[in-house]
């Protein structure tokens, strides 16, 4: 049987679980994930982690922070003052918004806090400053 390495195409069933056992994300139930070895497509320990493997074989890995979303950046944390904010958006704690970053990126952000004066935004990966456990199986893998 042949190792996944670089280029090749792969279907992975996967569980993601945090320090505290919860499940953040999984395949279970559903396709597997489906990306080409060394396209960026996936965070790098997940990636590392699949190099090596054979179709039908499992691991647990642990993703440290650093090959996973990264540290938290408090500069992601956004303040703006709350007439800024559309008139038909009523923001509630927790949702999930979209919108437009100095160089036209599109940013992903959360309600983190509301105030009278001001509205604050976390601009951060909600996964960002955790390590990471994935069970995976390589359940296809196609040479290039």
């Amino acid at each position: 049987m042949s190792e996944v390495k670089k280029g090749d195409n792969v279907k992975v069933h996967y569980t993601g679980t945090l320090e505290d056992g919860s499940v953040f994300d999984s395949s279970e139930g559903g396709d597997p994930l489906s990306f080409a070895v060394g396209s960026g497509q996936v965070i790098e320990g997940f990636e590392e982690a699949i190099l090596s493997m054979s179709v039908g074989e499992t691991k647990t890995v642990l993703i440290p922070v650093d090959k996973a979303y990264g540290q938290r950046n408090d500069e992601m944390v956004i303040q703006a003052p709350i007439d800024q904010v559309p008139p038909d958006l009523n923001p509630e704690l927790g949702m999930r918004l979209e919108m437009g970053g100095a160089n036209g990126e599109v940013l992903r952000v959360v309600v983190v806090e509301i105030a009278d004066t001001h509205i604050t935004l976390d601009a951060n990966p909600p996964l960002a400053g955790k390590d990471l456990t994935f069970k995976l199986e390589l359940v296809e893998c196609i040479t290039q």
